[in-house]
């Protein structure tokens, strides 16, 4: 027996389940289809189970994609404020953090449950542990063989995420079938993702894991972030790498100021007029971790003497050191820590109004499986929340 729907969506993630929601209350006969066993996987382990769903200030420029206009015409017709009001509809309680940052006051699970508040409509069905064995272009849509069960529909939606987080079940499903349909496709590589050590800088550096910094780290391209770092006992870490990660290539290099909010050449001048016995350890102790002085000074990097032995020169020398600190990754941790995947289905082969396959009538993509990433700090969601409004109002 072969079932009918209207809407087929494949994927309960965040854009998914936007998606189904919306195309249900158009009175669309929704069937949404996932392999695991529960929704929202991603959803629930976000934000240390808080779950940043969106911020306060999204615009285009917080977004990475080869076209960098394309989002503008989802993110305009589903705001970050008209998630706010669902969720303040739900009655959940939420909190702003730095950086205009929204997270849920107790569980990630509350989005999830508001999530499927929405899809509760007698049009919409929901089926977990469903694997999609093959898909077919029909005259009127699409045919698909699902576990043993054969369904047809007139819309087809991809919202399967990306690469990201493996261990949640993640797979390359979204862009076989985008290929089936002779899409194009961006690479994808990890983004928001830590990065890795070449064995002698990891060596010089392994014993600092655990110290947190504010710096401003800028990629060769130019892109810069104020956040902190964290030195990892595999590499680089916090949310400045993650931020940088998405704008990094191997084999680049990044420069990173370890002093933003001071100027050393002037301090050092400072403390050198006051203390000229201090040593050189000593007195950048004050403005960094010990911890760090003492394992750039292990690698030669910066040479201890009392101040009073300082050149103007060498004050020089040493300043831009720590306002320009070099350091080339190896890589990054991959898929398995990353939070993002960039690249995806070419945008170039959808419309950005509707998210429709230009080439291919009624296939649909939504949330991370396109070549759009958003920063770290509820942009991601934000964009899925978005593209599944979008399609659902389209699908």
């Amino acid at each position: 027996m072969t079932e009918k729907f209207d809407v087929v969506i494949i994927g309960a993630g965040a854009a998914g389940l936007m998606c189904a929601a919306e195309a249900g209350k158009r009175g669309r006969k929704v069937l949404v289809v996932d392999h695991a066993k529960k929704p929202g996987r991603k959803i629930l382990i976000s934000g240390g189970g808080r779950c940043n769903f969106t911020n306060y200030d999204v615009a285009a420029n917080n977004y990475v994609c080869r076209n960098p206009h394309f989002v503008k015409s989802a993110l305009s017709q589903y705001t970050q404020w008209d998630f706010i009001a669902m969720v303040a509809k739900h009655g959940i309680a939420f909190e702003e953090r730095e950086h205009g940052q929204l997270f849920c006051e107790e569980s990630a699970k509350d989005i999830v449950s508001m999530l499927l508040a929405e899809c509760d409509l007698p049009t919409v069905q929901q089926r977990y542990q469903a694997d999609v064995h093959s898909i077919e272009q029909t005259e009127s849509g699409f045919q698909l063989q699902i576990n043993t069960d054969t369904v047809t529909c007139e819309s087809l939606v991809v919202a399967t995420g990306g690469l990201s987080m493996p261990k949640l079940g993640a797979t390359p499903f979204g862009y076989q079938i985008a290929e089936q349909f002779g899409l194009k496709r961006v690479p994808t590589t990890a983004g928001l993702v830590p990065f890795t050590l070449h064995t002698a800088d990891k060596d010089a550096l392994s014993d600092l894991s655990g110290i947190a910094i504010p710096v401003v780290m800028e990629a060769e391209n130019g892109t810069t972030f104020k956040e902190n770092l964290l030195f990892t006992h595999r590499g680089l870490s916090g949310p400045v790498v993650l931020q940088i990660s998405s704008y990094w290539t191997p084999g680049q290099a990044v420069t990173i100021d370890l002093l933003p909010d001071l100027d050393l050449a002037e301090t050092l001048n400072a403390m050198r007029d006051k203390h000229p016995n201090q040593s050189v350890k000593n007195s950048l102790s004050r403005l960094l971790p010990k911890r760090l002085i003492e394992a750039l000074m292990a690698r030669g990097d910066v040479e201890d003497r009392p101040l009073k032995q300082l050149n103007p020169k060498d004050i020089t020398a040493m300043a831009t050191y720590f306002h320009q600190w070099r350091i080339a990754p190896n890589g990054t941790e991959g898929y398995r820590t990353a939070e993002v995947t960039l690249g995806g289905v070419d945008t170039d082969e959808l419309s950005s109004k509707t998210l429709e396959a230009k080439k291919v009538k009624g296939l649909y993509f939504a949330g991370e499986v396109m070549d759009v990433s958003g920063w770290l700090g509820g942009y991601n969601f934000q964009w899925a929340w978005s593209s599944g409004f979008v399609v659902g109002q389209h699908a």
